[in-house]
């Protein structure tokens, strides 16, 4: 598992020494965490204080607010359509990048990347130059009453490109390295093509595909840059709590930009405990198979 299972064990292992003196690696070990408190821990404190400068009751009260509700829904919705149609492409790309020998393929792995180079900026100009009203499909989107740009499928769609590589980019190593070696005995046995998958090869990937779970959910949440291009910004209906939180905060409403800006570091947060119990878990599962192991290897 190149994030979750490979990751962890390597990190977990104790590494041997590389000869750096006592005065060397507190200089290290201090700088580090210096760069994380003024970087990470200081901003991340200044939002739960700004949130909180106006009592607990505004604090509270900024949740009422029916367009604050409403960029909260359509920021769940947006990740509830987003990331079950990545977890299929993704898992849809690493099987068959995995699986199958085919012309193309490093193309392919290259073009899954793409959203790692482009700017979202740049994806959200691309996706108005093609759904726009001037753009390719503009005119006979029109022509059928259909509006994706500024709309909640043109969120959508930016939002499906910029989690693109998330789950292929997690299970895609993992894949390759486990060859196709137990599908072929499960297929040997008379499996089929969806019960090999099931019970073969999906329970060998289940934590890599989490670990691309988890981080594809946050970025679809915490979107700004390509969302922001294709919603237009409008309030109540194509703001997402990224874009709210710009909203109130350009209009000087801190205690309420704050509160829904701590909303999404609460969920930040809760995504990196999510992550740490599955790197946790993966390689505790690991180790238990490599145990497993021993005894046949000594045999």
């Amino acid at each position: 598992m190149a994030g979750a299972g490979g990751g962890h064990r390597a990190a977990s292992r104790p590494r041997p020494g590389v000869g750096e003196s006592a005065p060397v690696r507190r200089l290290l070990i201090t700088a580090t965490l210096l760069v994380l408190g003024c970087v990470l821990v200081l901003p991340l404190v200044s939002v739960f204080a700004e949130a909180l400068r106006g009592g607990i009751g505004a604090y509270l009260a900024s949740f009422r607010d029916p367009e604050a509700l409403a960029a909260i829904r359509l920021t769940l919705l947006v990740a509830a359509i987003a990331v079950p149609v990545n977890i299929f492409f993704g898992l849809s790309a690493a099987w068959a990048i995995a699986k199958f020998s085919f012309p193309g393929k490093r193309l392919l792995i290259t073009l899954i990347d793409l959203p790692y180079a482009v700017s979202p900026v740049v994806s959200g100009l691309v996706y108005i130059m093609i759904y726009g009203a001037n753009g390719v499909f503009g005119p006979w989107l029109a022509a059928h009453d259909l509006q994706v740009i500024f709309a909640v499928p043109g969120i959508v769609l930016a939002t499906i490109f910029v989690t693109f590589p998330f789950v292929a980019r997690e299970l895609i190593p993992l894949m390759e390295a486990q060859g196709t070696e137990e599908e072929q005995a499960a297929m040997t046995l008379g499996a089929s093509g969806w019960q090999t998958f099931r019970r073969v090869t999906l329970p060998n990937v289940r934590w890599a595909l989490l670990y691309g779970v988890i981080l594809c959910n946050a970025r679809a949440m915490g979107e700004f840059g390509a969302v922001s291009v294709v919603s237009g910004h409008i309030r109540g209906k194509t703001a997402t709590m990224p874009l709210q939180v710009e909203i109130l905060y350009n209009e000087y409403n801190y205690v309420a930009a704050f509160a829904v800006a701590s909303l999404l570091a609460m969920l930040a947060l809760v995504t990196l405990v999510a992550k740490a119990v599955v790197e946790r878990r993966a390689g505790a599962a690991a180790a238990a198979v490599e145990t497993a192991l021993q005894p046949h290897e000594a045999s």
